[in-house]
């Protein structure tokens, strides 16, 4: 006995029905899979390959002439103390944001400042590739009552720190504050904290 036409009809479109769904999961996948092997190449690379990739020399650390030391291992937290920015040469980057530096420079400072935390973690470390993520940064920028945009000063060193660990680990919890004056003139000074591996 034949089934009755409305039921072949019922069942052919729920047939095609399938099939559309199916090739509409796949298609996807199949023009991504170029573009998602890249990005899986790029996350597998350490955070020294990013480093070289992005030409970055990570500057010497001048010691300091104060009481502490620049980092402190306690379990897997690496604890960074406060780093100011130098300049290429070496000297001493001084100003004020709102008086005599703008946003751009002061991002610019804060982003030398990253470099200078960088290299005191891979001295600590060893290599960079043994961070697992930035866990708290903590920005402190030298700003005049009326300047509002320490967010976008820090974001120097959050950017870099993206760069070099991936947008997942280089991201961390964050806090950005103006303060009246830093040692020595300097813009911005930045601690941070990071999660490594043994």
């Amino acid at each position: 006995m034949k089934p009755p036409r409305a039921c072949c009809r019922v069942f052919t479109a729920c047939g095609l029905l399938g099939a559309g769904v199916l090739i509409g999961l796949l298609l996807p996948r199949w023009f991504d899979a170029p573009g998602q092997a890249a990005q899986q190449k790029v996350r597998e690379g350490g955070a020294e390959d990013r480093l070289r990739q992005l030409k970055l020399d990570l500057p010497p650390t001048p010691p300091s002439k104060n009481t502490l030391v620049a980092v402190v291992r306690v379990g897997d937290l690496l604890f960074v103390s406060g780093h100011g920015p130098t300049k290429d040469d070496g000297s001493a980057w001084v100003g004020r944001l709102g008086q005599n530096l703008d946003v751009k420079e002061g991002r610019a400072a804060a982003r030398r400042v990253g470099l200078h935390i960088l290299r005191v973690v891979r001295d600590e470390l060893g290599s960079l590739d043994k961070v697992v993520r930035v866990v708290k940064t903590l920005g402190m920028v030298n700003a005049t009552p009326d300047f509002t945009q320490h967010p976008q000063v820090v974001n120097g060193f959050s950017d870099l720190m993206v760069e070099v660990f991936g947008d997942k680990a280089g991201k961390g919890t964050r806090s950005a504050v103006g303060m009246s004056s830093l040692p020595g003139g300097i813009p911005v000074e930045i601690e941070a904290i990071f999660q490594v591996r043994p």
